[in-house]
């Protein structure tokens, strides 16, 4: 991928806006999630089938990181209020190492508090936990195995917002 994505000083992204996702882009959204090396090997089930649709985007916080020049899309996150959590957050793959994860934390957390919330709970995939300490959240459980939907455990974090 050409980008004209570069990381300005203190690692925040140039040329990267958060914008609210909109119906139009749920394929782009399903397919990041569909193709995420993350999500490769024992890990692929989980997103096999799994579907942003555009009645998702239209019923929840659902924010994408764009690049500026083009509008594509680098990442996005997806908040739910009640009770607060952290539902869906990915990079694209090609977008990695950029710092459009913590971006996303970032505006993650400006919504939060907009909206009250003093902590979201992110329940995560095995090995992003490490990117969600780094960027402040806390271990505060383990969420249990749910075959045949999600074969391993998760751990459970709180981000604090406030």
């Amino acid at each position: 991928m050409e980008s004209s994505i570069t990381r300005a000083v203190g690692g925040a992204p140039k040329g990267v806006r958060v914008r609210r996702a909109t119906a139009r882009d749920a394929r782009a959204l399903t397919r990041m999630v569909r193709t995420s090396r993350a999500y490769e090997g024992p890990f692929a089930a989980m997103v096999a089938g799994y579907r942003v649709g555009a009645d998702y985007i239209e019923s929840h916080r659902v924010f994408a990181a764009v690049d500026a020049s083009d509008d594509r899309i680098l990442g996005f996150y997806s908040l739910i209020l009640a009770p607060p959590e952290l539902d869906l957050l990915f990079v694209a793959d090609e977008a990695q190492g950029l710092g459009i994860g913590r971006l996303l934390i970032g505006h993650l957390r400006d919504e939060a508090r907009r909206t009250g919330l003093n902590g979201v709970r992110i329940v995560s995939h095995p090995p992003a936990e490490g990117f969600y300490r780094s960027v402040g959240a806390r271990r505060i459980g383990t969420r249990a195995a749910n075959p045949p939907a999600v074969m391993w455990d998760r751990p459970e974090l709180l981000l604090p917002v406030a």
